[in-house]
């Protein structure tokens, strides 16, 4: 088992001299923009609170857990919003925890179309011990990082009306170093770029289609993508299906109590490290909750994203 989490730590630190700190993938992302785009914070047109959880390649040892949690709201009659993001995720014998504030300016483009500029403030607290993990030389000497603040901002831009929107993001644009105890410096942050795109459209009186996308791009690591296709059966039930570029496939499913409160559930199947044989697949819960919501459960345009 100390092993297998020397491996993932490796991946993490490579050398004890090279860190590369990867941004957590979500599938639910349509659902946790806060988390990578500022620019969304009050583009929902009332108080919402959404909570996720996510449990990565269950079974394996050390494998990813990650939780967010987000706020945000519209103030001054919807010209600006503003939002708290909080991001914590582990793996194998590191963690990272993430809060940021959020900022967004949105900008009356038309009477349905909205542009959000938004700026993210925060930072992250950095820790990773490696001293009890096992290795193939006895005398080995892993580094140690214990509580290392890493400040950070980002900036954003949201494009939406009410079926689609598009957005781009960079929520951590500064590469911070990160020191080990006793070797120095031993690498720093990557710079994320966050690209997201969806749209929803009736098949019937009562059931709407919901495409969405989400692209994230790093410095020397492969572009990896999701497409989701959701399915909404009487503002209620949703089902969907996922496709994640190199990684996995997946099913989602959701229901919405009422036009404040919805429960959501995923389960990946993953193709790089092969469910079935070496984890019991990957799962995400997710609760949305709109505290004083302006959404009607009689109106034609719900609001879908």
């Amino acid at each position: 088992m100390k092993k297998i989490n020397l491996i993932i730590a490796l991946t993490v630190i490579v050398g004890g001299s090279i860190f590369s700190q990867q941004d957590a993938m979500y599938t639910h992302y349509a659902f946790n923009t806060l988390a990578v785009n500022p620019a969304y914070a009050g583009s929902r047109g009332t108080t919402t609170i959404t909570g996720l959880h996510r449990s990565q390649w269950v079974g394996f040892d050390g494998a990813p857990t990650t939780q967010t949690l987000t706020l945000h709201s519209p103030v001054f009659h919807n010209s600006l919003g503003m939002g708290l993001s909080v991001v914590n995720d582990k793996i194998g014998p590191t963690n990272m925890t993430g809060i940021y504030a959020d900022l967004a300016y949105r900008i009356k483009l038309t009477s349905n179309i909205r542009l959000g500029l938004g700026v993210k403030g925060g930072g992250n607290i950095f820790q990773g011990s490696l001293n009890g993990l096992q290795t193939k030389t006895p005398d080995q000497q892993l580094s140690s990082v214990s509580g290392t603040f890493l400040p950070n901002f980002g900036v954003g831009a949201y494009l939406s009306h009410t079926n689609w929107y598009v957005g781009f993001s960079a929520p951590k644009l500064l590469q911070n170093s990160i020191t080990a105890n006793t070797n120095g410096t031993v690498g720093a942050e990557q710079l994320h770029y966050f690209a997201i795109a969806g749209f929803a459209t009736k098949l019937s009186r009562t059931v709407v289609l919901k495409p969405t996308g989400f692209l994230k791009v790093t410095e020397a690591a492969p572009i990896e993508g999701d497409i989701t296709a959701m399915f909404i059966f009487n503002r209620k039930l949703e089902l969907g299906a996922m496709y994640r570029t190199g990684d996995a496939v997946g099913a989602l499913i959701g229901f919405n109590f009422n036009s404040q409160l919805r429960l959501g559930y995923s389960f990946d199947w993953s193709m790089a490290n092969t469910t079935g044989t070496y984890n019991a697949g990957s799962h995400e819960v997710m609760l949305r909750y709109d505290i004083f919501t302006i959404i009607k459960d009689n109106i034609d345009s719900p609001r879908y994203f």
